[in-house]
């Protein structure tokens, strides 16, 4: 499959309507990513600032100067920084590695949600093609999961053993875009119960050697051992975190680890309570524990100061396109203004993307009403502009 994919170019009328007390202008009745870019003009409530705003589009960047000649596209609005998903999984699915088409695919399924900066958590695909793409969301990637062998997903990872942890930290570093995952638990069948993967030391000497190389390091990790253990040895960010207790809060807090909960993806644990419980019983019964204290957990978390960004764990069991979800149920954590930074402009900062500033990359979503007054619309871009080019755009 080629780098880059042609688009047809289709006829492009533009009308300009009102519905539902809005007003805005569609730019033909398909997207056609390629050929000459068209100079945008939007006009509406601009966030996080709130402040009412004219913004322009051109030449793929954003500009507060009046460009006379642009398109009015969309009044009335509510304008955001392109939302991130800062744990993906494009390239994956149930079975491991996808191709390039269904990968594209889901790729597609994110942005058209509005996810136009990706952060992959791990993948077994080589997805660096997709960053010829115009028209596909930028992707931060970490490489492939690092676990042992038996002791998680099957054809997820890189399955080392300890000794082997410290040389894979690197390779994987070096695949991916600066950052690297560990499955730091799962459920070890002998023990009847979730536990750790890596010995203390190993992992402490395998995220300095990350460091050492310019990589940051996070983990997949929903008991309290495992999180324990990776904060105090050094670790950059923690995936899930059901299982931090009050002090590896505070821990994270005064390091600045990142927390991504993946609350969408949580909502799984009762059934995988269930199926688990015939054989493993205590881990059943863990399972519901943390499930029934997350949202406490997190709260404490975000009261703290741990900087929590939003992530759907798509890919695997998880359907593409979700975030929107995540960001509804981020909103009983800390509140709309929270959700939504968490998966817009926090996220951006954090990841060392720009947001929706003079020369900054044109990369918004438009929503019809408030999103900090429903955070469901967050589900239901009007119009998704990615490098300057719109890509989606509902009547």
């Amino acid at each position: 499959m080629s780098a880059h994919h042609e688009h047809a170019t289709m006829p492009s009328p533009v009308h300009t309507h009102t519905h539902d007390g809005h007003t805005h202008t569609h730019i033909g009745e398909q997207v056609v990513p390629d050929g000459p870019q068209v100079r945008l003009h939007l006009s509406g409530t601009l966030l996080p600032s709130g402040e009412k705003t004219d913004l322009w589009v051109h030449d793929g960047a954003v500009t507060f100067e009046r460009i006379e000649d642009a398109i009015t596209v969309a009044t009335d609005c509510w304008i955001m920084p392109g939302l991130v998903d800062a744990h993906c999984h494009i390239g994956l699915d149930q079975q491991g590695a996808v191709g390039p088409e269904e990968a594209e695919q889901q790729a597609i399924a994110d942005r058209d949600a509005g996810t136009l900066l990706v952060r992959d958590a791990g993948s077994p695909s080589d997805t660096h093609w997709m960053d010829e793409r115009e028209d596909l969301p930028e992707v931060i990637r970490a490489g492939r999961h690092i676990a042992r062998p038996k002791r998680y997903i099957r054809n997820f990872a890189d399955e080392v053993e300890p000794d082997d942890l410290v040389g894979t930290v690197e390779k994987q570093a070096a695949a991916g875009d600066g950052w690297v995952k560990l499955v730091g638990d799962w459920i070890d069948r002998d023990k009847g119960d979730l536990a750790p993967l890596w010995p203390i030391e190993v992992a402490r000497e395998a995220i300095e050697k990350a460091h050492e190389v310019g990589a940051r390091v996070t983990a997949h990790c929903f008991g309290e051992e495992s999180v324990a253990e990776l904060v105090e040895a050094g670790i950059d960010g923690i995936e899930h975190g059901t299982g931090m207790s009050d002090e590896v809060i505070e821990q994270m807090a005064e390091r600045q680890v990142s927390l991504v909960p993946t609350l969408v993806n949580l909502e799984n644990f009762p059934d995988i309570a269930a199926s688990g419980e015939p054989k493993f019983p205590v881990y059943a019964a863990h399972m519901r524990e943390l499930y029934a204290t997350r949202i406490e957990r997190f709260r404490k978390a975000h009261e703290a100061g741990v900087p929590i960004f939003a992530g759907t764990d798509a890919g695997g069991v998880m359907p593409h396109g979700i975030l929107g979800q995540e960001i509804e149920l981020l909103g009983q954590i800390g509140g709309p203004e929270f959700a939504l930074g968490a998966a817009s402009w926090r996220a951006r900062d954090w990841l060392g993307r720009p947001c929706l500033e003079e020369g900054a990359r044109a990369d918004l979503v438009v929503f019809d009403e408030d999103p900090r007054a429903n955070l469901g619309i967050a589900r239901h871009p009007r119009l998704v502009v990615l490098r300057g080019r719109i890509v989606r755009q509902v009547s």
